[in-house]
This record gives C-alpha cells, structure tokens and sequence, in this order.
C-alpha cells in the first residue's frame, strides 16, 4: 500500500513540475516515478498514508511561505556580513535540541536548517542536531535551540509527527 502512495505522491510531484500533457512526458513520469518507487519506496516513512491526510497537507501549505520567509531573512542577513567591510563573523558549530520525534521529521529539519543561508547541518544524533553557524548568536542549547530550530520544529511537529 504505501508503495502505492509514495507513486502517486510522486507522479503527482512530475505532473507539477513537467506542466505537460504530452503522451511522451506522461509515460516518462510513470517510468520514472516507478523505477524510484521501487528502490527508494522504503526510506521515506514507514506510514506515508499519513502524509495525505487534510490537517497534514494544511500545515504544509502553511510551511512553505513560512520557510520562504526565513530562508529571504537568512539571505539578506548572509549578504549584509558579505558585504560589510568589517565582515562581522562568528563561526560555529553549535547543538541544538530538537523536541521532533520521528526521523522524517528531523530529516526535514535538518534540511530546512541546511536550506536556510547561514546555517547548515553537520550531523544528526539522536535528539540533537550539530549546526555550523555562520554567526553564532548563542552557544548554550537551548538558546540556540530556540533561535534555529524552534520557528520550523512548530510546523514539521503538525506534518510528521
């Protein structure tokens, strides 16, 4: 069953992004979504019915501007200590906390942190999660728990866990 769904998520992920209603492209998308189906099926989340139901696909219609908001923030902020004479930079690996449960969702976490400039994801173990920061506002982990991972963790508790 859930290979079933992991191939309709990702057909209906091809038909976004493809825009087409070409018989070529069709047939391309199944081949494709089909042979990835197959090999990469089971390492996405063992209940992936879950990720279908309404109030899951609600939060993360909600999360993608969210996330684009920080990610424009993190932008700007990189760009004023690139272009800053002074070059204002306090590198460092940081741990942080994070109270998700499920490994998808530290894994959209993770990536999320990674996606976001400034900040990139070194490690996963467990409940905690090493970050290299390219301004290093707090060192202590909940602090630097509350400023990195809190403003994600809000949205990808409702989708996954």
């Amino acid at each position: 069953m859930r290979y079933i769904i992991y191939f309709i998520i990702g057909y209906a992920l091809w038909l976004l992004l493809t825009l087409t209603t070409n018989i070529d492209h069709l047939l391309a998308g199944v081949i494709v979504v089909l042979i990835g189906t197959i090999f990469f099926g089971g390492y996405f989340t063992d209940k992936p019915q879950k990720l279908l139901q309404p109030h899951r696909l609600f939060w993360m219609i909600i999360y993608i501007p969210v996330f684009i908001w920080y990610m424009i923030k993190a932008n700007l902020d990189v760009a004023y200590r690139t272009l800053h004479p002074q070059r204002p930079l306090k590198p460092s690996i940081v741990k942080i906390k994070t109270n998700l449960k499920s490994d998808t969702a530290k894994v959209f976490l993770a990536n999320s942190i990674t996606l976001t400039p400034g900040t990139m994801t070194c490690d996963i173990d467990g409940d905690y999660l090493y970050i290299h920061w390219i301004y290093a506002q707090a060192t202590d982990i909940e602090t630097a728990s509350r400023i990195i991972a809190r403003p994600f963790e809000r949205f990808l508790r409702r989708i996954f866990d």
